[in-house]
């Protein structure tokens, strides 16, 4: 049986899990803080303490926020500048011993819940502002369009990014959660929108019927679409 160790990184956390070939849980996630500076190297370090308590596997999946192309990450707003140009998944590999494949995080996190029907948009609230969107379960693009301009001049992570939600507090920040559901419905004509991320859980308006929030750990199990060539 081929195990594939699926790894979460976040703004404020790394996860990892290890999944059999159909995607199920074999082992307990686990989870640490993701370290200060968040620079490569570190961020390495605490990957490979993780894979260490989670015991075998054969190859690795990544989420990482920012773009990736090929392995290489471009961009890195909510970690360290060093990432930029970064071969994660070569550098990974190597200190693993295993085959590495690494995509954004919003794309590993649709990737573990969309259904594959239709146009499917995902967002991911948590530190930034993560999107990705689907069409007919193959990935479209992911978009970045947490950098894009929401409303007042703001982006939508500065309007919806963990710093905002700590800054104007619960309830006006669902408001404009509110406002965004409906600027994407407008933009993408979705089929299905599928919120995930570390600040779902802080969701308190009702959602239309097409929306749907999914678990965190949709991050991780996504980790095993990347090897189904």
């Amino acid at each position: 049986m081929m195990r594939t160790l699926a790894i979460d990184i976040g703004g404020s956390g790394i996860k990892t899990l290890v999944l059999d070939e159909s995607g199920q849980p074999q082992t307990e996630r686990n989870r640490v803080e993701t370290p200060q500076p968040a620079n490569p190297d570190l961020v390495i370090n605490a990957i490979v303490s993780l894979a260490n308590q989670q015991g075998e596997f054969d190859r690795a999946s990544a989420g990482f926020p920012g773009v990736v192309r090929a392995g290489v990450t471009e961009t890195a707003v909510n970690l360290d500048p060093t990432w930029i140009g970064f071969d994660f998944a070569k550098a990974l590999s190597d200190r693993l011993g295993k085959p590495v494949r690494v995509v954004n995080d919003a794309d590993m996190q649709g990737m573990g819940a969309i259904s594959g029907q239709g146009v499917e948009l995902v967002i991911t609230i948590g530190t930034g502002f993560g999107s990705a969107l689907f069409l007919n379960g193959k990935l479209v693009s992911n978009l970045e369009m947490g950098h894009h301009e929401f409303r007042n001049e703001e982006t939508y992570e500065q309007q919806l990014g963990r710093a905002a939600l700590d800054r104007v507090g619960q309830k006006k920040w669902n408001r404009r959660l509110e406002k965004a559901i409906s600027s994407l419905k407008n933009l993408f004509n979705y089929d299905r929108l599928y919120i995930g991320g570390g600040n779902t859980n802080k969701v308190t308006i009702e959602l239309p019927p097409n929306v749907k929030i999914v678990p965190n750990v949709s991050g991780l199990l996504g980790g095993i679409v990347l090897w189904r060539d």
